[in-house]
């Protein structure tokens, strides 16, 4: 189990200081390590912004965080653990486009290195990935990286086309 590394749809914060939440995995962590991991998934400068910093206690009932700053704690703390294995299931789902943007960046970084399997909804998480494998009623139906499935003019590039016609 300390091999692999989850990231969850919904993020928990445990009692205790943000410190203590990101350093979960890792108890040993240092002060440096753990504001390492916070500037990785850019969530330092809002901690910084509390009046106690790392040191401000928390429950997963506060509302000071929101959604996405929860989920960016959450792959903080994944990070520290280092995994060789990355599972992030529906890491940017229930979040806005501006916090999608800090989780994505967040998540990039998580994955930098390592195997990932990366499930989501929003191809914007996966356009990057050296292998797309989609599934349709719990059966496999395309693989490949995104410009083969885009290009083969299937299931994948209709979801890629009806998410995207906006932008």
């Amino acid at each position: 189990r300390s091999k692999v590394g989850i990231v969850l749809q919904e993020s928990v914060l445990f009692s205790g200081t943000i410190a203590d939440n990101i350093k979960f995995g890792k108890k040993d962590a240092t002060m440096d390590e753990i504001i390492t991991v916070a500037k990785t998934t850019h969530i330092h400068e809002f901690i910084e912004s509390l009046p106690e910093g790392y040191e401000t206690l928390v429950d997963d009932d506060d509302n000071v965080f929101s959604v996405g700053q929860k989920q960016q704690i959450s792959i903080a703390r994944t990070i520290l653990t280092n995994p060789d294995l990355l599972i992030l299931d529906e890491a940017t789902s229930n979040v806005d486009t501006v916090t999608e943007e800090q989780i994505q960046m967040a998540m990039e970084a998580a994955i930098a290195g390592r195997t990932s399997f990366v499930i989501a909804h929003r191809l914007k998480t996966i356009l990057n990935a050296d292998k797309i494998v989609v599934l349709k009623d719990g059966e496999v139906i395309e693989e490949g990286n995104h410009n083969e499935l885009v290009n083969l003019g299937g299931f994948y590039s209709e979801l890629y086309h009806n998410q995207f016609v906006f932008e």
